[in-house]
């Protein structure tokens, strides 16, 4: 008896890449500090700019699923303004105290709109 052959194929690694729920290419804010804790209901952010936060007080995960060069920078002001306190590059996570931080901007290059800390 002759073997039979299989062939498998699998899609491509980006058209699968998710982290935590975080679909590839936005920055999401999870509902506390475990990035398990399940995305906010409107916490998952795609076009480059500003975005301003509400009702965001304590440790929250911040994840930048974003590719290439993509950051995210956390600011004290509103529309992208005030002081810097994080930049998070892309395909990192951390725990940010979101208390004092009222708008987050997504952006690409060195071009950070938030003055450093």
């Amino acid at each position: 008896m002759a073997g039979s052959l299989m062939a498998v194929t699998a899609a491509p690694a980006s058209a699968t890449h998710n982290d935590y729920g975080c679909p590839y290419g936005a920055v999401c804010i999870y509902n506390n500090a475990a990035p398990t804790s399940g995305i906010q209901s409107g916490g998952v952010y795609w076009a480059y700019g500003p975005h301003n936060l509400s009702n965001q007080f304590g440790d929250h995960y911040v994840l930048n699923n974003q590719y290439d060069d993509a950051w995210v920078e956390l600011c004290t002001g509103y529309n992208g303004t005030g002081r810097g306190e994080s930049i998070i590059s892309a395909g990192w996570g951390f725990v940010e105290n979101l208390s004092p931080i009222n708008s987050i901007a997504l952006g690409t290059g060195d071009n950070y709109p938030c003055s450093p800390p």
